[in-house]
């Protein structure tokens, strides 16, 4: 299982509550272009609309090979396949104050599959990322000093 797109600025932005394993239904170019590694979670969410939810601003690239006639929207919503359960227990989070669904990571399965794998967040404010940056660092020299010292 490696991960085909990380999206690196949801764990810069958020606090990771808890993580969900969720299938996508896409285009069978869609899946050529996503093993390609042509596609983008930067600016994407999870929102939960008539107990399904979908993936808003995933940004997919077709494949050079797509038939021109049909080319799918780049940024189309794709809906994510979870159980009834799931989603409920999703939705009762996120009606809370200051939780959102973002994606994590795209990845294929051992069968083939294409998963995608959302979390339950919470934003940090500006002092929060800087003191992560600030421990970061902190941790760096200290394995440099480390590493030196020897």
């Amino acid at each position: 299982m490696s991960a085909v797109i990380r999206n690196k600025k949801a764990y810069h932005d958020y606090f990771i509550i808890e993580q969900i394993e969720a299938g996508m239904v896409l285009a069978g170019s869609e899946v050529k272009s996503l093993r390609n590694g042509r596609a983008n979670l930067k600016d994407s969410f999870v929102r939960i609309i008539n107990n399904e939810a979908f993936v808003f601003g995933m940004h997919l690239t077709y494949h050079h090979t797509t038939n021109p006639y049909f080319k799918p929207d780049e940024k189309r919503a794709r809906k994510l396949l979870l159980h009834k359960k799931q989603i409920s227990k999703l939705f009762g989070q996120i009606s809370q104050k200051g939780l959102t669904i973002v994606p994590l990571q795209v990845y294929f399965n051992k069968r083939g599959y294409a998963k995608m794998l959302i979390a339950l967040a919470k934003g940090k404010k500006e002092y929060d990322k800087r003191e992560v940056l600030r421990r970061k660092d902190l941790q760096k020299e200290a394995q440099i000093a480390l590493k030196n010292y020897r």
